[in-house]
């Protein structure tokens, strides 16, 4: 919202007044008028900008309060990331020997490839 100016609002009010068939003349009354209508331009001016400064400080709450939400109620995931202090799945926790000074392991084949290499030929 743009500001209200302070001439602006107590001209408006002039031609209101003007409409209902009051005229405002120069005079101590027209003078407290123009302070009324300037003191209540500043407060309309002061107040629009501190609602818009608590809307954006609550918009930032509301995003910090969705974030905080969306991190309890999202599904979790199997692997977790190396840094969260985890270790990633399938990796070895509690091992005595480094990896390199232990034995190979060999794969174990299923059943179904053990028949397919049994029944071959060699040529």
């Amino acid at each position: 919202m743009k500001p209200i100016e302070k001439e602006e609002l107590y001209e408006n009010l002039s031609q209101f007044l003007k409409t209902k068939g009051i005229e405002m003349k120069e005079g101590t009354y027209s003078k407290g008028v123009h302070a009324g209508c300037s003191l209540l331009a500043d407060a309309i001016n002061l107040s629009q900008t501190g609602l818009e400064r608590a809307k954006e400080e609550i918009e930032k709450k509301f995003d910090q309060v969705r974030q905080v939400i969306h991190q309890k109620t999202a599904p979790k995931t199997a692997a977790k990331s190396p840094e969260s202090g985890n270790p990633p799945a399938g990796a070895r926790v509690n091992s005595s020997q480094p990896e390199s000074q232990k034995s190979p392991r060999k794969k174990k084949r299923s059943k179904t490839q053990s028949r397919r290499s049994s029944g071959r030929k060699n040529s």
